[in-house]
């Protein structure tokens, strides 16, 4: 899905993605960047992390928004979040909720509503620009609504970055800040319009911030600016 909105951010907006896009510089010092930011205010973890319920390598079964294109007529639901500690099932959902819309069954500022509730109520580490970006533009939204426009999701894979692991190996206590993990989700996008019911589809591939925390279900921090393998 193109990404076409934006907003000014303030300080606290730019320290946030600065923080996701360490996390795609390059291997070890993104990740570095990463576990320094979980521990930058200097204070010591309360409890060691507790193990993701999926390996690092793990294809956790999910229920994105949607699996196939919908027939015409069938208009999607908005996309609403998994109750789940799982930081891979987490962000597959969210991929497949970052990569879906519906011109025919809401409006644009609706999927935008839908899709910030997905973010973590922690507003330090959310990151509601990076979201916003993931939904077609109002302008753009009207001409693809004239052409009764979707996309649909499919997800194929979900994993823990070699960089993240490896940077969590090296300090398991770095993530006790705010158990926010990377998460890098591969899939496809199908598109389909009026007159077009196959319509076409792409390969997508993204990188997400998932907080996790252990006494409460996951949330999205936001998208990457780049994928980290």
């Amino acid at each position: 899905m193109p990404s076409h909105s934006s907003n000014p951010g303030g300080a606290s907006r730019v320290r946030r993605r600065a923080l996701l896009g360490t996390v795609a510089l390059a291997v070890l010092v993104a990740l570095a960047g990463l576990a320094a930011y979980l521990t930058r205010d200097g204070r010591n973890p309360s409890e060691s992390p507790g193990p993701p319920t999926s390996s690092p390598t793990a294809s956790t079964p999910v229920a994105p928004p949607s699996e196939t294109p919908a027939p015409h007529g069938h208009p999607h639901a908005l996309p609403v979040p998994p109750k789940t500690h799982d930081p891979i099932a987490y962000g597959k959902a969210a991929a497949a909720a970052l990569w879906s819309y519906d011109t025919r069954a809401y409006t644009q500022p609706e999927l935008q509503a839908a899709l910030r509730e997905w973010l973590t109520t922690e507003a330090k580490y959310a990151d509601r620009a990076s979201v916003d970006k993931a939904v077609p533009s109002s302008v753009l939204w009207k001409e693809m609504a004239a052409n009764g426009q979707f996309a649909t999701a499919k997800v194929h894979e979900g994993h823990f970055p070699n960089a993240f692991t490896r940077a969590l190996q090296e300090d398991p206590g770095a993530i006790t800040q705010a158990y926010v993990y990377a998460v890098t989700v591969s899939g496809k996008q199908s598109i389909a319009w009026n007159g077009s019911p196959e319509g076409g589809a792409e390969s997508r591939v993204t990188t997400l911030a998932v907080q996790c925390r252990p006494d409460h279900p996951c949330a999205l921090v936001g998208v990457m600016p780049a994928v980290s393998p």
